[in-house]
């Protein structure tokens, strides 16, 4: 099965803030980067389309034409919890060292990891292979994506976040 993971695009926050699970809008540049993705897009035929509930990826998807897409909580961001809202400069909470030290089973902000996170993807990831689907497409977030190149073995944790996952980004991974 071949899966198109897109990233959702800019999003209208103060630089720096933590945001992951938050339901934040898109940037003023919505158009011009969805156009663009939507124009990537248009190559490929796709059997199914899913998306992250969070309003980044519901618009985008929608912008690309996709008003059928199949929403799953599984696709969303890492939760960070308490720290959701805040700048990451100013969180004063004395277990953010411990999650930068260990973000792979801290819960971030007292709420979910990073490995807990992979689980959520690999277990969306685990279903979509069950379906009948050969070519699908995914509007979802950055550290969805990451889990999921690890899922499909392009990355071992260790690797995860060496790569940049750009805003409007369209990864394409074989599962």
């Amino acid at each position: 099965m071949e899966v198109i993971l897109v990233r959702h695009t800019k999003v209208n926050v103060v630089p720096g803030m933590c945001y992951g699970n938050t339901d934040v809008d898109v940037a003023s540049s919505f158009e011009e980067e969805a156009e663009r993705v939507r124009l990537a897009l248009l190559k490929h035929e796709f059997d199914a389309i899913y998306s992250s509930p969070l309003q980044r990826c519901r618009k985008l998807a929608l912008y690309c034409g996709y008003e059928n897409m199949l929403l799953d909580e599984r696709l969303k961001e890492l939760n960070f919890g308490s720290w959701e809202g805040q700048r990451w400069d100013e969180i004063q909470d004395p277990r953010l060292q411990e999650w930068y030290d260990d973000w792979l089973s801290m819960p971030a902000g007292g709420a979910e990891s990073f490995l807990q996170q992979y689980n959520r993807v690999s277990s969306f990831m685990d279903d979509l292979k069950e379906t009948k689907s050969r070519n699908v497409c995914v509007f979802t977030h950055g550290g969805t994506i990451r889990a999921a190149l690890i899922y499909a073995g392009k990355y071992n944790f260790n690797q995860a976040f060496t790569d940049d996952v750009d805003y409007g980004s369209q990864i394409r991974i074989t599962i």
